[in-house]
C-alpha cells in the first residue's frame, strides 16, 4: 500500500505559478510511475502529466503542454508539478497518482487532493 499526499495548492491570479508536491510512503517510490490529475466542477477528471520510473518518459495533456512541468526525486519519494502561466480553465482539485495500471490514464493510488483557484 502507498500513501500520498499532495501539497501546495492555493490561490493565484492569471498568469502567476505554483508548484504542487507529493510525497509518498513506502519503500517502492522509484519503480511507479505517478501522475498528476484534476477535476474541475461539473467535469470528469483528466490526466494532467505523468512520469515513468527514472523520469525520462512523462506525458502532458494538450491544455497544459509547454506550460506545466512534472519531475521526481526519488530520493525523496517525492513527485512535483511545476506550473506556469496559469489560466483560469485550470482551476481543479488536483490529486497525485501512483502506480500505472494503464499508462497514462489509469493509476492504482490516489492522494486526497489539493485546490488550485486561478484568479481572473
Amino acid at each position: 500500500q502507498v500513501q500520498l499526499v499532495e501539497s501546495g495548492g492555493g490561490l493565484v491570479q492569471v498568469g502567476g505559478s505554483l508548484r504542487l508536491s507529493c510525497a509518498a510512503s513506502g519503500r517502492t517510490f522509484s519503480i511507479y510511475a505517478m501522475g498528476w490529475f484534476r477535476q474541475a466542477p461539473g467535469k470528469e477528471r483528466e490526466v494532467v502529466a505523468a512520469i515513468k520510473p527514472g523520469g525520462d518518459i512523462t506525458h502532458y495533456a494538450d491544455s497544459v503542454k509547454g506550460r506545466f512541468t512534472i519531475s521526481r526525486d526519488d530520493a525523496k519519494n517525492t513527485v512535483y508539478l511545476q506550473m506556469n502561466s496559469l489560466k483560469p480553465e485550470d482551476t481543479a482539485v488536483y490529486f497525485c497518482a501512483g502506480r500505472v495500471l494503464r499508462w497514462p490514464t489509469l493509476f492504482d493510488y490516489w492522494g486526497q487532493g489539493t485546490q488550485v483557484t486561478v484568479s481572473s
